[in-house]
């Protein structure tokens, strides 16, 4: 990309800058490039994998993949573009440098107390605070029925075993692949508040997943999150990819960012079977 040195001084710096990372990038980026930019025939044999399954079946990757067309909370254009390449080798640097901008609570992520209660907020309860031990071991991968919220009834009839500490829940958002859709939909299926209370009353479930962008349904958001987050002891992890593996008893093991001060994080999880 080439810009007249006579029109620099009418654009402002960021942009300029901006222009040049935005043409570093490939097209996997989801970011246009041009035809300069662009992987030469010499390069075919150049094309990375992207897998989903390692280890001939044995390793699932339930995180999704960040892409600016991915939902975000309450938007109806999705997440958007949040990553840029300021140093780029095409344009001079040493070494390509991206940087990225993007809500703690995106894609595939965990919350932390202090993400609906305020005074754990202000005490330190971050992402930093919780529990690894939780985050990693066996875990159970159940199909809930397709027609309703988690209610209590529904969280009954799953007949959970009593020392079970970790449940992912599978749900019609799954069916309707609703992580793929751009606009932000709040008919996901999620907890009510008798289903979260049922839960922590009758289960021994320390680690609680989800496949949409909120463990609580969009109608009881606040109420069902402050069951689950007041005791500090439970883990939401939200935006779970369980497409294509067969429910049952697994190993996961999901790592946030070490993010001092902050209520949430993307993370990374994988099922091993």
């Amino acid at each position: 990309m080439k810009i007249p040195i006579s029109l620099l001084v009418l654009i402002p710096l960021s942009q300029v800058i901006l222009a040049f990372a935005d043409s570093a990038y490939p097209s996997p980026y989801g970011i246009e490039t041009t035809t300069s930019c662009s992987p030469s025939a010499s390069s075919d044999d150049l094309i990375p994998i992207r897998r989903e399954v390692y280890g001939n079946g044995r390793i699932f990757d339930i995180t999704h993949r960040m892409t600016p067309d991915m939902p975000s909370w309450g938007l109806e254009d999705g997440l958007g573009q949040f990553l840029w390449l300021p140093k780029s080798m095409k344009n001079g640097s040493l070494a390509n440098n991206s940087e990225m901008k993007l809500p703690t609570h995106t894609g595939t992520h965990i919350d932390a107390p202090g993400h609906v209660y305020d005074h754990y907020f202000d005490a330190g309860f971050d992402v930093d605070t919780l529990d690894l031990e939780v985050l990693n071991g066996p875990a159970l991968l159940v199909d809930v029925p397709r027609d309703k919220n988690l209610t209590a009834d529904v969280m009954q009839s799953l007949h959970i075993p009593k020392g079970v500490k970790r449940v992912l829940f599978r749900t019609l958002n799954t069916d309707r692949r609703l992580m793929w859709k751009k606009a932000f939909d709040t008919s996901y299926v999620g907890f009510m508040k008798d289903g979260a209370q049922w839960l922590v009353d009758n289960t021994d479930i320390k680690l609680v997943g989800i496949d949409y962008l909120s463990v609580a349904a969009f109608d009881d958001l606040l109420p069902s999150h402050h069951v689950f987050l007041k005791s500090r002891e439970i883990i939401l992890v939200e935006g779970l990819k369980l497409d294509d593996v067969e429910a049952g008893l697994y190993t996961v093991h999901c790592l946030p960012l070490r993010l001092l001060g902050a209520e949430g994080s993307p993370i990374r999880c994988i099922l091993i079977k």
